[in-house]
This record gives structure tokens, C-alpha cells and sequence, in this order.
């Protein structure tokens, strides 16, 4: 399994960010191997607009099952479940809490975008 998890800083102990989109980093957990490969938002953190779309992109070429950040947007919610990526709301912890909570399926699946567009 592959868990992304967006994140405030490049490490496992590094807080879930609220934001999917402008999250500045995304952490991609394999549990497989357990390696961890840092992915940075650039794109999406400094987009004046599409945000949503540049962070999904960003992610879905990495062969990812789920998403866990604080929030998905109307625009990154349907680019990540038309890439077929499941999605799980989580605030208020590490990264590697919620990918643990991820590996033992202790996260509720998003169904649908929780906030609007150009939320912050």
C-alpha cells in the first residue's frame, strides 16, 4: 500500500497539513518496504489559482491507494478520485499517525470535498 500524507515539514514526525492543495510538502509512505519519499509542493503552494489540480498531479503518477491531509477541495477531490485515490480526513496529528491509522484501516474515507474552492 501506498499512503500520502500532506504534510508541514519532510519528516515522519512532521504535522499533518490542513490544506491538501497548498500543503508544502507530501510525504509517500509504501508500506511494503516502509521507504518514505518527500515530494514538494511548489507548484501548489505558490499557484495564484488551480492549486487542487497541480497538488493532484503531483501526487498521482506515484501509485498511490490514499490520501490523508486536513481537507480536500472541490478541484483536488475529483482529480483524485478520477485517478481512482481514496481519500481520509485527519487533523491534529504526525505523519507517521496517520499512516499507522492508514496500514490498519482506523481512517473514515472521504466522499466528498469538505470545504470550497480557494479555501485557506
Amino acid at each position: 500500500m501506498r499512503i500520502v500524507v500532506s504534510s508541514q515539514g519532510m519528516d515522519l514526525s512532521s504535522g499533518v497539513d490542513p490544506r491538501f492543495a497548498r500543503a508544502p510538502y507530501f510525504l509517500v509512505f509504501d508500506t511494503s518496504d516502509e521507504s518514505l519519499e518527500v515530494v514538494k509542493n511548489d507548484e501548489g503552494v505558490n499557484a495564484a489559482h488551480g492549486a487542487g489540480i497541480q497538488a493532484a498531479e503531483n501526487i498521482t503518477g506515484k501509485n498511490v491507494d490514499i490520501v490523508v491531509s486536513g481537507n480536500f477541495g472541490p478541484r483536488a477531490f475529483q482529480a483524485l478520485k478520477a485517478a481512482g485515490i481514496k481519500m481520509a480526513l485527519l487533523e491534529d496529528a504526525t505523519v507517521s499517525e496517520a499512516i499507522e491509522l492508514a496500514k490498519n484501516d482506523k481512517l473514515e474515507l472521504c466522499n466528498d470535498a469538505n470545504v470550497g474552492g480557494h479555501w485557506m
